[in-house]
C-alpha cells in the first residue's frame, strides 16, 4: 500500500464528513462590498450565507457501505441507497461549489458544506462515477 492510499478510508467504514465553511464564509463577506452597491442585494447574499453556515454547523453527512444518510445533530434525516444511484458529479472540482445527484426517482443539488476532498474520495469508492 502506497502512503497515499495508506490514509483512505475502506469503503465498508462509516465516514462522516467535516464541515467545510468556504462557501458561507465566502457570501458573508462578499456581501460586504456589496452594501455600497445594492443594500438588499447585500441582506439576501449576507443572509444566504448565514442560512449556509447554519446548515454547515448542523448537518453531517455520513458515508456508510450501502447508503449515504444526512443527520442533524445525531438524528438521521434522510438515507440515500447507492443502488438507487443514476450518476453523481462536483460542479467545478477545483473550487468546489456544488453537489448533485441523481437517484432512480429523484434528482439532488447540495453546496459543498462538506470536506470536498473526502466527499469525491467516498463517492468514487462507494458509487463509481458514470456519466
Amino acid at each position: 500500500m502506497t502512503s497515499s492510499t495508506a490514509n483512505l478510508p475502506a469503503a465498508t467504514e462509516t465516514v462522516e464528513l467535516a464541515p467545510h465553511y468556504a462557501i458561507p464564509i465566502a457570501l458573508v463577506l462578499l456581501a460586504v462590498p456589496l452594501f455600497f452597491v445594492q443594500v438588499w442585494g447585500a441582506a439576501i447574499v449576507a443572509l444566504f450565507g448565514l442560512f449556509l453556515m447554519f446548515q454547515t454547523v448542523t448537518l453531517r453527512l455520513r458515508f456508510t457501505d450501502t447508503a449515504l444518510e444526512v443527520y442533524r445533530g445525531e438524528t438521521q434525516i434522510r438515507r440515500f441507497p447507492y443502488r438507487e444511484w443514476q450518476n453523481w458529479r462536483i460542479f467545478w472540482f477545483n473550487l468546489p461549489i456544488l453537489f448533485y445527484f441523481r437517484e432512480v426517482n429523484s434528482i439532488h443539488f447540495l453546496p459543498i458544506l462538506f470536506n470536498p476532498k473526502m466527499l469525491r474520495i467516498c463517492l468514487e469508492q462507494r458509487c463509481p462515477y458514470l456519466p
